[in-house]
Parts: structure tokens; sequence; C-alpha cells
């Protein structure tokens, strides 16, 4: 019998319960594509300049990355199903909010309520899903990302469509938010019950530990490379190198593709190459994916560009989760927050500090700033692999409370 802290004791993890971390995973990542696929289309209706749209970007971290620091005590509180499942819920009413701005002030304010239901919901669904391969025994977290990373393509080609049709963005950010509330509401039935621990009062936003130094800066890195394509491929595409609203979500769209092969195959690279060899593969990707985006004079070079970004980063951020995870002499919930943190931190300043390069030169060279962090993981992929991996051959389950 496995018994899982903080709830009953379950003979077995029944597959429904995977099957519906990976459904939310899904649907998280193909609504917030949609809106990355209208980013440009936002930016042409408020007239606003890169560095207007940074600074309006930003908020959409800023609130991801308070409602962490919420997220993790709610989580340690009343269990990662019951917060899933609110959270869910939150992020697909909240939208259709930046299509409804009007001025730059009303879209930092939609982008903060849209981004903390976002971040809150990712550290929900991620400590759901830790719960669930803890009880699996064996590594699956990759596969969840991976879907999360489909979820990215399939939106991204779905709302690169909608806005090649000319359509308003407030009544296609509607209609997606609808159905992925229903999509929600079916899959949030099937989540792993666990009841928390009520103790989580202590601090869950947290700096890395010194050993775990070395890979704060990766998850930075990392976070940093994918949270500017999130927001600046579309951009790039449709200002710098004149293409449609269509061609423009492409480059999500291969971002998107890659990275869910990365993942979808994660576990598997994992054990051939070790987490060592993987990380640091990904960072010379990325470089290469920059380089061919700061060189491409066509769309179709720098979305294979974009791509190679894509597949750098797929794998990164779930290995150094459970890298952290077992770090001897650090708690497991401890490493996973100031992971988290050091992630989200890359994800906060990345939008402003792009369209603040951009503004001072250009889009092109400020993209520059990834194959900088590309260089970084690079360096600092060595660190990873180091700690026990026989860790999920245990047997062992620990509630991975962020």
């Amino acid at each position: 019998m496995t018994t899982i802290p903080g709830s009953h004791a379950v003979p077995t993890v029944p597959n429904r319960a995977r099957r519906a971390v990976a459904a939310i995973f899904l649907v998280n990542g193909a609504l917030l594509a949609n809106w990355v696929a209208r980013i440009p289309d936002v930016k042409a209706a408020l007239l606003l300049n890169e560095s207007l749209l940074g600074s309006a970007l930003l908020f959409l971290a800023a609130g991801a990355l308070v409602a962490q620091i919420s997220a993790g005590w709610l989580i340690g509180r009343f269990g990662s199903r019951a917060v899933t499942t609110v959270l869910a819920l939150l992020f697909c009413l909240a939208a259709f909010l930046p299509g409804q701005a009007n001025s730059l002030p009303t879209l930092m304010g939609a982008l903060f309520l849209f981004g903390a239901f976002n971040g809150g919901l990712d550290v929900a669904m991620n400590a759901q899903a830790a719960l669930v391969e803890g009880a699996y025994g064996r590594p699956i977290m990759a596969s969840f990302h991976g879907l999360w990373s489909v979820g990215g393509l399939l939106g991204a080609a779905v709302g690169g469509l909608i806005a090649s049709w000319r359509i308003e963005v407030t009544p296609h950010l509607v209609g997606a938010g609808a159905l992925a509330f229903i999509l929600m509401v079916v899959a949030s039935r099937g989540l792993l019950p666990d009841s928390g621990h009520h103790t989580a009062n202590g601090p869950t936003f947290a700096l890395p530990p010194r050993i775990l130094l070395p890979m704060g800066v990766i998850a930075f890195a990392v976070l940093f490379c994918e949270g500017a394509v999130a927001d600046w491929s579309a951009v790039y595409l449709r200002d710098t190198l004149r293409s449609t609203p269509g061609i423009a979500a492409a480059g999500y769209a291969g971002f998107a593709l890659l990275m869910a092969g990365g993942r979808l195959t994660g576990d598997w690279l994992t054990v051939q190459l070790g987490a060592m060899r993987l990380v640091r593969g990904g960072g010379a990707l990325v470089v290469l994916g920059i380089g061919l985006i700061v060189w491409a004079s066509v769309p179709w070079v720098a979305i294979i560009g974009f791509g190679l970004i894509g597949a750098g980063v797929s794998c990164i951020f779930p290995l150094i989760l459970s890298a952290a995870a077992r770090t001897p002499g650090v708690v497991p919930g401890t490493a996973i927050a100031a992971m988290a943190t050091a992630g989200y931190s890359g994800f906060l300043v990345g939008p402003p500090l792009i369209g603040l390069a951009a503004e001072a030169t250009s889009l092109r060279l400020a993209l520059l700033f990834l194959g900088i962090f590309g260089l970084l993981i690079l360096i600092f992929g060595g660190t990873v692999g180091q700690q026990n991996p026989n860790a999920h051959k245990q047997g062992e389950v620990t509630g991975m409370i962020l």
C-alpha cells in the first residue's frame, strides 16, 4: 500500500489521476498560447512601442510570481487538488481580460490578474503532478510538461488561424476561455485527493540555498528564454520580418512543437544521455537557435530558430525540479520552491528587459540576451545530475508541496 503524506492511504494511483493532470497541463498551455497569438494585435490596438509593451508584459509575470507565494501556502493548507481546481477555473475566466483593455493601465491590470491565476495554477498543477509521479515511483513529470507544450502548439496554431481571419481579440479569447473552462471542470474531477499538511506557515518563496545556486542560474535562464519567446516571437516576426498574422504565430508554434517533442521523449533521453549532457546540449541549441533568429532575413529561418530554442529548453526545467528535490540536506519542498523562485524571476525580468533593449537598439539585437543565457545553461549544466539517480526507484513517496 502506498501512503501519501497529507492524504489517505491508497493501494494504487489510478490512471484517471494521471489523465486528469495531463489534461490540465494541455488546456493550460493551449489557452495561454491563444493569448500569445494575439499580443501583436493588442500592441497595435493600444499603439504601444516595444518598451511600453515590455512594461505591460512585466505585470503578467509579476502576477504569476506574487501568486506563487499564496499558492504554496494554499496547497499546504488545502491540498493540491482543491487549489488546482479553483485556480484552473479562475484562469479560464480571466482569459478574456487582456482583450478588454482600452489603455496601458487597464492592460497592466488585466495581465496581472491573468498572470496571477496562471502562475498559481502552474504551482498547483505541478504539485499535483509531483504527487502523482511520486506515487507511480518512476519519472513521468516530463510527459506532463510535454503535454503543456502540445497544448501550446495547438493553441498557437488555432490562435494564429483565428488572427488571420481578422476576428477581434475579445470574442476570440472569450470563446477560448469558455471551452477551456468546460474541459477544466471535467478534468479536475479525476485529480488525486490530498488534504494538505495544515502546517504551511514557513516560507514558500525562497532564494536557492548555496548548494543550489548553479541550478538556480539555469532555472532563471530557462524561464527567461521561455518567457521571451512567448512574449516576443510573434512581435518579432510581424514587425521586424514583416510576416502575416498567421505566420507570426508560427514562431511560437515551432517553439512549442519542438519543446513538446523534447519533453515527450525527455524521460527516455535522460536515461540514454544523462541529465548533465541533456542540459548542456540544450544550452547549445539555444545558442544556435538565437543565432538563426538574429541572422534571419525571412520568417521561416527565424521560425526554425525559435524551434531550436524550444528543443533546447524542453527538458531542462523538469530536470532541475527533480534534481533539486533530490539534493542531500535540502528539504524537497524548499528546493522546489527555490527553483520556482529563481525560474519565475527570469520570467519576470525577461519581457521588460527585452522591451527596453529593443527600444534602445532593435528587437533583433535585444533577443541576443537569449544567446547569453544559452551560454550560462551550457556552463552550469554540469551541476545537474549529480544527485541520487535512484530516487525514483526507492518506492518512497514524498509530498512535494511548494
